[in-house]
């Protein structure tokens, strides 16, 4: 503008106002550097409100409503210590407490015992209709019986004059037992009954349950191993009655089984002298 401004007087004035204008850019300059000159830069200090900043975050992160901020930190840090206070108050709240948890106990205990009845009566109707359901799958002399027991624990609650262990389920650990035939004692299912006789059993145990039992889908294997005749129609009539009400899917060697279903798949095995192949 400098160069041009004595062609034209609009441009000097133009040039004039610059002129101004860097003058008091200089000058906010100056008071910009002696304002930065007399700040106190303390790093340690700087250290700490970040460190602090960043603890704050985190809480909102955690206990607070991120988008209401530290407000809602604070209002969380608030009740706590309202709460810390009613748990450090004087004996008398101790008290209180205990005898509440006490009473909590007390009838805790109360509905465990009545559901522990309630299992045991429940338990022999189910073993009796379990044995009964066996003696037509060829286990006549099988006996499916229940064992309640319970776990000694000092913090636990009082049963019958126990102080046993508990959980969501009451205090009663149960177990399905099998005795196979007369004269054999009483033994867990899982260690005291061949592949058939699970199988069988398990049969027995859904046929009982029919239409009860949420399960879509059983697979037995095995369930008529060692049977034939009259049984082997027993168990696929058994078979039959529990596909009512679910998907049963059954691999059996006998045509007495295999007639009652609504869908056969043949396996076979077959053996060229070299290579033993298996279809279905």
């Amino acid at each position: 503008l400098e160069a041009v401004r004595a062609h034209d007087p609009a441009l000097a004035a133009l040039a004039d106002r610059i002129g101004e204008i860097g003058i008091l850019l200089g000058d906010v300059a100056g008071e910009l550097a002696g304002y930065a000159g007399d700040l106190d830069a303390d790093p340690l200090r700087l250290a700490a409100v970040e460190e602090r900043r960043a603890a704050l975050t985190a809480l909102t992160r955690k206990y607070g409503e991120f988008e209401r901020g530290i407000d809602a930190v604070l209002a969380w840090a608030e009740q706590g210590a309202v709460r810390l206070t009613e748990l450090e108050g004087d004996d008398s709240r101790i008290d209180e407490l205990t005898a509440e948890r006490d009473a909590l106990r007390a009838e805790l205990g109360g509905l465990a015992q009545d559901l522990t009845e309630a299992r045991t009566e429940a338990a022999e109707r189910f073993a009796a209709a379990v044995t009964a359901e066996l003696a037509s799958l060829a286990m006549p002399h099988a006996r499916v019986s229940f064992e309640l027991r319970q776990t000694e624990d000092p913090d636990g609650v009082e049963v019958h004059g126990r102080t046993v262990a508990h959980g969501p389920w009451g205090v009663d650990e149960v177990e399905l037992l099998l005795a196979p035939h007369p004269g054999a004692p009483p033994r867990p299912i899982a260690k005291g009954a061949s592949g058939g006789e699970l199988s069988r059993v398990m049969l027995a145990v859904e046929v009982v349950f029919a239409g009860t039992d949420p399960v879509p889908t059983y697979l037995f294997d095995e369930v008529d191993a060692g049977v034939g005749g009259k049984a082997a129609v027993e168990i696929g009539r058994r078979l039959a009655k529990l596909a009512r009400s679910a998907q049963v899917v059954v691999v059996t060697h006998l045509p007495q089984v295999a007639a009652f279903a609504d869908r056969q798949l043949l396996v076979e095995k077959t053996d060229d002298g070299s290579v033993t192949r298996s279809g279905v």
